[in-house]
């Protein structure tokens, strides 16, 4: 089955190309935030790059970051690396860009990190999109799929151009970490258990983690389009099942072999909002709103002061207690342990009322004192995806099987996938740190331990920030100081290319609407129906 193709743009985009060999390649992060940082200090510690700039609008976390990885903790920012907006950006590139014979007779920079909220994305990537720089977009790409087909169209070549003028990648880490580059080798490449016959794979959000961004946090409502959790906080899980089991082997060698994915025949869903609502109040806390003032605080494991106030208590004031306060280390350097005590209370205690307050007031921002039983959430907290194939014709090895995930909130695990992946001469058993194989013929078993990261990567996805960030570096790299045509880049070191992104993106607007809908969605007829009806919006 030979997935619909997606159509080009309809005009073309202008090309600015660095010739400078080299030298270190630069970037520009958008958002320093959480993200943000993450890919700071994974381009910072171990790839030749250079953060060169930073656009980010509150003054304390650009300047932190920019004394972290720009100018250092004694230096001043030059002219063309400190921001307060994306926009301004765009405005100083575009004039340096004017007044220059040459596009490397200023500093400007080779590349673009964008970790803005997700609702931004599109936006941004429209606006710089002329200037052809180099793309690397956090997850997830839009927040519908007009917007993912908007970037597509967006950034494709024009009718003049035969093949993709800059490098796209997207924050999916999941394809990057160690594990999971190993699992996929281990089954795919060494064929360890045969055939793929079917895959489970879970990710165990975590309790409190769900609550904070998902219940009182940023990604606690559905978009516009009924879309919720599982693109907001699972794409990547849903990319990673289409990665094992869709891609080809290697996108280098595919492409001169003419050999494309393996897609699906059809998706279901089933899910719902189990457990963050008021028929699971506890009674003690009668009518409370809010955790600082709650009868029952001391009773509720989703108690915000004791969730956030117990790793202020501890000394660590990163995430997710930085999210609350985000100023909380200037607040800590300036007013010590009390203060800083005294404003993460502050923020918790911070409420609405809903016969005073409008609707999209509540939604415009976080309520982390908020009870995560009389919230405004509507995400759901317990979903199930399935997936089928079908035997591919004439292809050996892609024959039929079947997936399913599963996304549960309510967990000891934070965040630390699980699955086992059932062959035709054995069975793999996975979590975050280890790989356990079973062999049918000899009744052995192989366990991989795949070494753990060190601290200082201990947060970022099991190693795959860094090894995100380290491949787009070295595609960027190959094509700035190696002559490397995109094409061969984008296949050797990103291994996606834009149309499966976009792709990986429209599987997860499939599985929602099969859930909303409780249908099973046929891939195929789904795909092109949509293709067709969004043609002309985008």
């Amino acid at each position: 089955m030979k997935e619909p193709q997606l159509s080009p743009p309809d005009t073309a985009i202008p090309i600015h190309r660095s010739m400078e060999t080299k030298r270190p390649t630069r970037y520009l992060v958008i958002g320093a935030g959480s993200r943000g940082n993450a890919y700071a200090r994974a381009v910072t510690r171990t790839t030749p790059g250079v953060i060169h700039a930073v656009a980010e609008p509150y003054p304390f976390k650009r300047r932190r970051f920019g004394q972290n990885y720009i100018w250092g903790p004694k230096g001043a920012a030059e002219p063309g690396q400190e921001f307060t907006d994306w926009r301004d950006w765009l405005l100083w590139e575009t004039e340096r860009r004017k007044q220059i014979s040459s596009i490397n007779d200023a500093v400007g920079v080779d590349g673009v990190f964008i970790c803005t909220l997700d609702e931004t994305h599109v936006e941004i990537i429209q606006a710089i999109a002329p200037l052809n720089l180099h793309i690397l977009c956090e997850k997830p790409l839009a927040l519908s799929l007009q917007d993912c087909l908007t970037v597509f169209r967006t950034l494709q070549p024009s009718a003049s151009e035969s093949a993709p003028t800059a490098i796209f990648s997207i924050g999916h880490v999941l394809r990057y970490s160690p594990h999971n580059k190993l699992l996929r080798k281990l089954l795919l490449e060494d064929r360890v258990i045969g055939d793929i016959v079917s895959l489970e794979h879970t990710e165990p959000v975590g309790w409190w983690h769900f609550s904070h961004s998902y219940v009182r946090g940023n990604w606690r409502r559905a978009t516009p389009s009924g879309d919720g959790s599982l693109l907001t906080k699972s794409c990547h899980d849903i990319d990673f099942i289409l990665w094992l089991l869709c891609s080809p082997t290697s996108l280098e060698d595919a492409g001169a072999q003419g050999q494309g994915s393996h897609f699906l025949r059809s998706i279901s869903s089933f899910g719902s909002l189990t457990q963050f609502r008021q028929a699971r109040k506890p009674v003690l806390a009668g009518s409370a709103t809010n955790c600082v003032e709650c009868p029952a605080a001391s009773e509720c494991s989703y108690n915000a002061v004791q969730i956030y106030g117990r790793r202020l208590e501890d000394g660590d004031r990163g995430w997710p207690v930085k999210i609350v306060v985000p100023d909380i280390e200037d607040v800590h350097a300036t007013q010590g342990k009390d203060g800083a005590k005294t404003a993460l209370l502050a923020k918790l205690a911070e409420d609405y009322d809903v016969a005073v307050q409008s609707d999209a007031e509540i939604a415009a921002r976080p309520w982390y004192g908020r009870c995560v039983y009389e919230a405004d959430n509507n995400v759901v907290d317990d979903q199930v995806v399935t997936f089928r194939w079908d035997d591919e014709v004439n292809a050996p090895h892609r024959l039929a099987k079947t997936a399913s995930f599963h996304m549960i909130a309510p967990t000891e695990k934070q965040c630390e996938r699980r699955g086992r992946v059932y062959g035709t001469t054995g069975e793999i058993e996975y979590d975050s740190m280890t790989i356990s194989i079973y062999d049918f013929a000899t009744g052995k078993r192989v366990v991989h331990d795949v070494p753990k990261p060190p601290p200082e990567r201990a947060e970022s996805h099991g190693g795959g920030d860094f090894g995100l960030a380290g491949q787009y570096v070295s595609a960027v790299e190959a094509v700035v100081n190696g002559g490397l045509d995109i094409q061969t880049a984008q296949a050797r070191f990103i291994g996606c290319t834009l149309e499966e992104v976009v792709q990986s993106h429209a599987v997860v607007f499939a599985a929602e609407e099969a859930r909303r809908e409780e249908r099973v969605v046929h891939w195929e007829d789904w795909w092109e129906e949509k293709l067709k009806s969004q043609a002309g919006k985008v």
